[in-house]
């Protein structure tokens, strides 16, 4: 059995996140990591009042229950992208629709 060398250790992530751009998976991964994160950045509350999201060409699409929660949401569209791409760690969103 060959020896085991630290020097070829890598970090489980690291493995992960090359296997996704092996498959060509990791924008598909990052953009249902950035979905999940959806609850964390507006609160429950929020969450309960969306109907679904939807990414396309960096594009947040958010179908929501009522239209005064979407005029609310859109005042602070700017800080929404902001919060969502931090908390996914990548710049995925350029801009934010709700419908």
């Amino acid at each position: 059995m060959a020896e085991f060398s630290r020097n070829n250790e890598k970090k489980i992530n690291q493995v992960f996140h090359e296997l996704l751009r092996a498959y060509g998976i990791s924008r598909k991964y990052d953009e249902h990591r950035l979905k999940n994160e959806w609850a964390n950045v507006v609160g429950q509350t929020i969450s309960n009042q969306t109907q679904s999201l939807d990414i396309d060409k960096d594009i947040l699409y958010v179908r929501l229950n009522a239209a005064a929660l979407r005029e609310e949401l859109s005042y602070s569209k700017s800080k929404l992208k902001e919060a969502l791409n931090k908390a996914v760690g990548k710049e995925i969103l350029r801009d934010i629709i709700f419908l």
